[in-house]
């Protein structure tokens, strides 16, 4: 197997982190967030509105991107007629 499969293939594995997004979830869930840009300086509150977006752009790209991969096959089942096997 070549280097750059297995390097490509271990980036992928490192950006998959669900530990990350539940942490993410509950600083959300928990109120912290709120209570951090209520409390926070302009600076931190300037900090949590750009994460909050960039974190709004990402979850978009990625309904997106599983809703081509979900229905990318039923397509083209559909337009050619051939049933796929999942």
């Amino acid at each position: 197997m070549d280097t750059d499969g297995r390097q490509a293939r271990r980036e992928m594995r490192e950006m998959i982190d669900f530990d990350y997004i539940g942490k993410v979830r509950e600083y959300i869930e928990s109120g912290r967030l709120e209570e951090d840009f209520a409390d926070g300086s302009q600076n931190k509150k300037y900090q949590i509105l750009e994460f909050l977006e960039a974190l709004m752009d990402t979850a978009e790209l990625a309904d997106e991107k599983a809703t081509r991969i979900i229905f990318k096959d039923s397509y083209l089942e559909i337009a050619s007629g051939v049933k796929f096997q999942k």
